[in-house]
């Protein structure tokens, strides 16, 4: 009767010990999982000290995180989690607006810009305070609409 336990305990234990190593051979794919706002340098160094929260809201998106007792506070948090490394990005990034809801201040893991990219003209995007042109400015002209493919084949047609 003891041999027949030993056995039986000796092939539980085998049997617990082979399941627990399995080779490798095809593995799953797994995706990058990614929540949150996605912040880059560029989109951080627009802002500026008394931007509205609609202004900022365009530049940055909408917060995740709003709290109805701060209400001077929106929290932008990104977190990335590689599908093959396994290995998380996390940032965070918070906006301070004043009583009259006017952008004061920053604080976050993203970079602020450096004075020489303050200073440096603008190549992509140009924003233009429209209430500061003069009466005297001209508005541009609407554009040419140009007919497309079927619009000439009609025209050669004569219809």
């Amino acid at each position: 009767m003891a041999q027949k336990s030993i056995l039986i305990a000796g092939l539980i234990a085998f049997s617990l010990a082979a399941c627990s190593n399995v080779p490798r051979i095809v593995t799953e794919y797994r995706i990058d999982v990614q929540q949150g706002n996605v912040l880059t340098q560029e989109m951080v160094s627009q802002l500026r000290p008394g931007l509205t929260r609609d202004q900022v809201r365009f530049i940055l998106g909408t917060p995740l995180l709003t709290d109805i007792f701060h209400a001077e506070r929106w929290d932008y948090v990104f977190r990335l989690q590689d599908g093959v490394t396994n290995e998380v990005t996390s940032r965070n990034f918070s906006v301070f607006f004043d009583a009259n809801g006017l952008l004061t201040s920053v604080k976050g893991d993203v970079d602020v810009a450096t004075v020489a990219e303050l200073t440096a003209p603008v190549a992509r995007t140009q924003l233009v305070d429209l209430g500061s042109l003069g009466a005297d400015a001209q508005p541009l002209p609407p554009p040419v609409d140009e007919k497309g493919f079927l619009g000439r084949m009609m025209e050669t047609l004569g219809l």
